[in-house]
């Protein structure tokens, strides 16, 4: 345990001197997988879908803020409806504007939460996102959360209904438009979905801020188990086919995620857990003071050993000067010794026996 404590600490250390580099990085590796998901899964407009496009919003996107790569991800998404049917580009650019309201209403510095909403469900760890957001969040990250589940509801109908869409005549569109706007609407199990996240984080988030020991233990645990709850009754009274394998192997998943996030943000120790109690003259107060885990990181410490002048030694042998430190200290030992000797009237005393 010591020894991960001292590789925290370490690795805190150089986050707090490459900061800027280490988040760029991840702004950078979090534009690929976005836009590649994007372009492998509803990539209609052949030219918009290309690695060379696919890196270069990457590249791009890198040097802003996060809510330039929220609207980069979201034209590029508009681009390729735009391939298969303008009447569906018309209706998601709608349902865009209405998210974007709600973004910029409830969490306007908060972009990555959207994309990383998306993101979760489409690499199928959908219930690793409540305990995230639990856990170092509030109750408000659920609109991001919800926007992104919807966003990726969205383009996964589009995807199912490509042959229905790019073969219909004008009747056929119409058709296929009025049922696009009604699955995005009525999807039962995106709303079973929006639910469970929601009811996740809100349970987390509850435990988490209190005053127990383990909140965050507790809380990983609890929201893992009201993701699957939820969902597996959902499933059985709405009729819904959400794979109970991902539900269950994405809340394990969630609830190792919640333990490393302790143990990188939270890492306290119990059992020297504090109670205090003060007043003034108006209050009395209660304090449980809890104190945090923390190890000293070990320094190397280099020693010079040369040769000493004047004196022979063995070949290939080197004798080791002696430390500052340690010629500072043998130098106060020898005054302190004259001065006591010249105060106890030593010296004189050893003049008169000679």
């Amino acid at each position: 345990m010591s020894t991960l404590l001292v590789w925290r600490e370490r690795l805190q250390k150089v986050y707090a001197a490459y900061s800027i580099y280490i988040l760029k990085g991840l702004q950078f590796i979090l534009g690929l997988l976005v836009f590649g998901l994007i372009n492998a899964n509803v990539g209609y407009m052949e030219m918009a879908s290309s690695v060379f496009c696919t890196l270069g919003l990457a590249v791009f996107c890198t040097f802003f803020p996060m809510i330039v790569m929220v609207l980069a991800a979201a034209a590029l998404i508009l681009v390729h409806f735009y391939a298969l049917s303008i009447p569906i580009t018309i209706v998601s650019l709608l349902i865009f504007l209405l998210m974007y309201i709600f973004y910029f209403r409830f969490t306007p510095k908060k972009a990555w939460l959207l994309l990383a909403s998306a993101l979760a469900f489409a690499l199928h760890i959908p219930f690793v996102l409540p305990i995230v957001f639990g856990l170092l969040g509030t109750p408000v990250w659920i609109v991001p959360a919800a926007c992104g589940i919807i966003t990726y509801y969205m383009a996964a109908f589009v995807k199912t209904s490509t042959t229905v869409l790019q073969g219909a005549d004008a009747d056929g569109m119409v058709t296929g438009l009025m049922n696009f706007a009604r699955q995005v609407v009525t999807n039962r199990e995106m709303w079973l979905m929006v639910l469970s996240v929601s009811l996740g984080i809100l349970v987390v988030n509850l435990i988490r801020t209190r005053p127990v020991e383990h909140a965050w233990k507790i809380a990983s645990a609890a929201g893992a188990c009201v993701c699957v709850i939820v969902t597996a009754a959902g499933n059985i009274a709405l009729g819904t086919h959400v794979s109970y394998v991902s539900t269950i192997v994405s809340s394990v998943l969630g609830a190792f995620v919640g333990i490393v996030l302790e143990f990188f943000f939270f890492s306290v120790d119990y059992s020297r857990t504090e109670n205090i109690q003060f007043e003034d003259d108006e209050y009395y107060y209660y304090v449980k003071a809890v104190p945090k885990v923390g190890v000293p990181v070990p320094e190397k410490k280099v020693k010079h050993i040369t040769e000493q002048s004047g004196k022979e030694t063995p070949a290939g042998v080197k004798k080791e000067e002696p430390d500052d430190a340690d010629s500072e200290k043998n130098t106060e030992e020898i005054l302190l010794t004259r001065s006591l000797s010249k105060e106890l009237g030593l010296d004189q005393n050893q003049d008169l026996r000679e």
